[in-house]
């Protein structure tokens, strides 16, 4: 009987360094990539300054933009979950705290289209593998316009995250925190459509706009990254659109709220992109609703 008790314990003190070991591995592989410095010269981008492409800029950051950093622009509690992480959106103005004094425009190329901060290290949860899609001139635009922010003073809380956190992002349960590592920041410049009512410029504003994030890569439905999401619906012709008009379609997006779905956002845009978003969307090929 000491015997095996004895051979019980060897084997569960085994277990639990073995077990310690996956979870200091873990926490390790995190903060190297957390840490990681990325050398990339961003392309050259026109800022321009007249006042009708600044008024641009501001409706542009109205819907890529304020949903994470605040109407005012100078952040947010983004993700409060000390128990995980503990997650500010950076404040853009150039008041006290943000990083509107300390970007240069290539700085503000690489941050938003490459998800790099000014020392180098990957920016957290920064969909820049979406913004990536932004063409030169809306991007141009957008910074012209955050170059015009009034200073707002507001000092972010420091970026934590927990060890169960740093072991969540190595095993990928926070979806594509990093996207500064997915993104290839030497590929040529995807080509932009022309601004119109076309399937090809709602092609468009989807990626730039981010919703394959959640609703999966062929858009049949998916679950954002964020921990507690719920399924999010299938957008092509397989699942409720199919029952839709293009009003309704539009009507839905102008009125619904939602705590998962950006309604918000998505209603700043114009009617004519609406009507394009809903066109590439009608375009797709009838796909069964992903249930997982």
């Amino acid at each position: 009987m000491g015997k095996t008790l004895k051979r019980i314990g060897i084997a569960l003190a085994g277990l639990v360094g073995l077990v310690g070991l996956a979870v200091l591995g873990l926490a390790i592989s995190a903060d190297t990539r957390l840490n990681r410095t990325y050398q990339v010269q961003p392309e050259s981008v026109t800022i321009p300054t007249s006042d009708e492409a600044i008024a641009e800029g501001e409706r542009l950051a109205s819907f890529f933009c304020i949903g994470c950093h605040g109407e005012d622009l100078a952040g947010k509690d983004f993700f409060d979950e000390p128990s995980l992480a503990v997650v500010d959106s950076s404040n853009l103005t150039p008041g006290q705290g943000g990083v509107g004094s300390e970007y240069d425009d290539a700085d503000w190329v690489r941050a938003i289209r490459h998800g790099v901060g000014h020392q180098g290290k990957p920016l957290f949860i920064m969909p820049s593998n979406d913004f990536y899609h932004l063409s030169d001139e809306d991007l141009g635009q957008i910074i012209a316009y955050l170059k015009s922010l009034p200073p707002v003073d507001r000092d972010s809380d420091d970026f934590v995250i927990s060890i169960p956190g740093r072991m969540l992002l190595s095993l990928g349960a926070f979806g594509n925190a990093l996207p500064a590592e997915s993104i290839d920041h030497s590929a040529p410049r995807p080509q932009a459509p022309p601004a119109g009512v076309t399937p090809a410029y709602g092609k468009y504003l989807v990626k730039a706009f981010g919703c394959r994030t959640c609703h999966g890569e062929g858009l049949s439905g998916g679950r954002s990254p964020e921990p507690g999401s719920p399924l999010a619906p299938n957008l092509t012709p397989g699942g409720n659109l199919a029952y839709w008009t293009e009003s309704a379609f539009i009507a839905t997006i102008r009125t619904r709220e939602s705590a998962w779905m950006p309604y918000e956002s998505l209603a700043r845009m114009d009617e004519a992109e609406l009507k394009a978003i809903w066109l590439y969307l009608s375009s797709l090929p009838t796909l069964e609703t992903t249930t997982r």
